[in-house]
C-alpha cells in the first residue's frame, strides 16, 4: 500500500459502521464470507481443545467457528481494537450457547505472554493495520511453536472476465451498497480500496517471511480469489 492506514482514522470508521457490519456483509457477499472462515477453521487443523486467539474479531464470527471446533474444553479469545465492533460479540456467542471471551486488543501489541495459543488468526483486519509485519510477529510470538497463524483477507483476481466482472461489482456496487446498509459510503469505498492495494499472494508471504516468525508459509485462493487464506507454521523456539 502507498502509505500505512492511520489507526485513530480506522477506529473511528469501523464505530459507525458496527451496528450494521454484520446485515453489510451478508448482503455484500450473500454469506459466502461464512463459508471462508469455515475453510480457515478446516485448514488451521483446529481441534478439540486447542486454545485459539482470534484477532480482530470484530463481532465475533470467526471466534465463534473456532469454538465450535474446539469445544467446551477448548478456549477461543475474541479480541478487537475497536470497542463498539465487539458490543454484539457476546450476545451472539451467548445465542449459540459459547463460551467466548471478548476483549479490546491491539494486534501489534498483545498483552498475552509468550506461546499461549495453538492458533492465533485475523480475518479481514490485517489490511487496516499500520504495521502488518508487526502484527504477524505478535501473532507469532503468542503462538506456540510449531502453532499456526491464520490470515484471511481480501485480495486481486487475476482470473480474465470473472476478475473484470468482480472489479465492477467491487469498485462501483459494493460502496454504493455498503452506504445503503450503513450510512457510510466512504467507508466501503475505503475497504475496496484497500482491498485492491494490500499485498496478495506471493507479495503477502514476502510480508510474513519479513516478519522472520515462520518456518513455513503458504495460502490458498478462496472463490476464485477474491479473498485467500494464508498459513503461517510458527518457528520452533
Amino acid at each position: 500500500m502507498s502509505q500505512s492506514p492511520n489507526p485513530e482514522i480506522i477506529r473511528s470508521m469501523f464505530s459507525k459502521v458496527a451496528a450494521n457490519y454484520d446485515r453489510a456483509n451478508s448482503v455484500l457477499s450473500v454469506g459466502i464470507h461464512h463459508l471462508w472462515r469455515k475453510k480457515l477453521v478446516r485448514l488451521s487443523g483446529a481441534k478439540t481443545g486447542d486454545s485459539v486467539l482470534d484477532c480482530a474479531t470484530g463481532t465475533g464470527d470467526l471466534a465463534i467457528a473456532f469454538k465450535k471446533t474446539v469445544g467446551p474444553t477448548g478456549k477461543v479469545i475474541g479480541t478487537d481494537f475497536c470497542v463498539d465492533m465487539l458490543e454484539s460479540a457476546p450476545a451472539k456467542a451467548q445465542k449459540a450457547e459459547l463460551d467466548i471471551q471478548f476483549e479490546q486488543a491491539d494486534v501489534t501489541q498483545l498483552q498475552y505472554p509468550d506461546n499461549q495459543f495453538d492458533i492465533t488468526s485475523i480475518s479481514f483486519g490485517i489490511r487496516n493495520v499500520s504495521d502488518p509485519v508487526k502484527a504477524l510477529q505478535e501473532m507469532a510470538r503468542v503462538t506456540r511453536p510449531q502453532g499456526r497463524v491464520m490470515v484471511l483477507e481480501f485480495g486481486q483476481m487475476t482470473t480474465p472476465v470473472i476478475k473484470d466482472l468482480y472489479n465492477l461489482y467491487s469498485e462501483k456496487v459494493l460502496p454504493a451498497l455498503g452506504g445503503i446498509v450503513t450510512g457510510q459510503k466512504e467507508a466501503y469505498d475505503y475497504l475496496q480500496k484497500s482491498s485492491a492495494a494490500f499485498p496478495c499472494r506471493e507479495n503477502f508471504l514476502d510480508l510474513m517471511k519479513k516478519s522472520g516468525a515462520f518456518s513455513e508459509y503458504s495460502f490458498v485462493p478462496v472463490s476464485f480469489g477474491i479473498a485467500y487464506i494464508y498459513i503461517g507454521v510458527v518457528k520452533p523456539s
